[in-house]
């Protein structure tokens, strides 16, 4: 895929320097705001069994209510044999999902698979559903920016989780992978019913780098449209994942990568040298493009997650 070098020089030495950039002054201000206005809703979640089922979990297609009366759609995978004590969200890339992923071998640990807005399960008239362009919708209003949408519809994932399960709603997890790696790191420092998070090759690390170098996918088009309105990284910066990181206080996993075309490893790293709270760093050799040792790496990395959720 690449017509460029995807590990743009970095060394893990080089990338491990690379700190957050700056933060806007009412960064904080606007997303608690923003957390205590989605706080207001009621998520009303509702399961009904498909009749499958999936390892040793049964399958459920969810859904519950976001922010701007959205409905989210997804799908949730409840233990048939224990009951549930824990709870983790998994998050879904920019291609969307059409189906849960493997779940992590957790005893008593239901998954809920939300599909952001706008997405897959959860689509929308008038919100394009391919990423191109989705990353665009109303890139230029901070308050109506897709993405915030889409942090708000994790937070209300939470919510559902606890309604739905009240025996776990102070063990809950977030995994998020690419584009909702990106969101969990947003979502993250305002919620403090988050009590694990891990991430894998997010995105929206140091928007400011993420403009500047070449690269494939959403933040092509991200580039393309700045070139034409440079006034969006205002709004960016309030969107930025390393910047938000900086403010999370709970144990988070990343794993980040030292080559990809599509998210920089620049901002991936931007993100995990961020972290001033309990962390952990998984390195993957590359991100979002096939090669011979990713089958081996995903194994070790779905071991140590393991062991980093097991606490929960």
């Amino acid at each position: 895929m690449p017509a460029f070098d995807s590990s743009y020089g970095e060394t893990l030495d080089s990338l491990l320097s690379v700190t957050a950039p700056p933060r806007p002054a009412d960064f904080d201000s606007f997303w608690r705001a923003r957390y205590e206005r989605c706080m207001q809703i009621s998520s009303l979640p509702t399961l009904q069994h498909s009749g499958r089922r999936v390892q040793e979990h049964e399958l459920f297609d969810l859904s519950y209510r976001s922010t701007d009366n959205v409905t989210i759609g997804g799908w949730a995978l409840i233990p048939g044999r224990h009951p549930v004590q824990r709870v983790i969200i998994v998050g879904h890339g920019y291609g969307g999902a059409s189906e849960p992923t493997e779940v992590l071998p957790l005893a008593g640990t239901a998954f809920l698979f939300p599909c952001f807005r706008g997405l897959s399960r959860s689509r929308l008239p008038g919100v394009p559903e391919d990423p191109n362009y989705h990353v665009l919708y109303h890139i230029d209003d901070r308050h109506r920016y897709v993405l915030g949408g889409c942090v708000d519809d994790l937070w209300q994932a939470i919510s559902a989780a606890q309604v739905l399960f009240p025996a776990a709603r102070h063990r809950i997890g977030v995994m998020g992978i690419s584009f909702s790696g990106g969101i969990s790191m947003l979502a993250t420092p305002w919620d403090q019913r988050i009590q694990r998070v891990h991430v894998q090759v997010p995105s929206f690390g140091h928007h400011p780098r993420r403009l500047e170098i070449p690269t494939h996918g959403s933040a092509h088009a991200v580039q393309n449209f700045y070139k034409r309105h440079p006034q969006i990284l205002e709004i960016l910066m309030y969107y930025d994942a390393a910047v938000a990181a900086c403010s999370i206080t709970h144990p988070v996993h990343v794993a980040p990568a030292l080559a990809d075309p599509v998210v920089a490893p620049a901002g991936q790293f931007a993100i995990y040298n961020s972290l001033t709270c309990p962390r952990q760093l998984f390195v993957l050799k590359h991100g979002h493009e096939p090669y011979a040792e990713a089958e081996a790496e995903q194994n070790a990395l779905k071991k140590e997650l393991s062991q980093f959720f097991d606490p929960l």
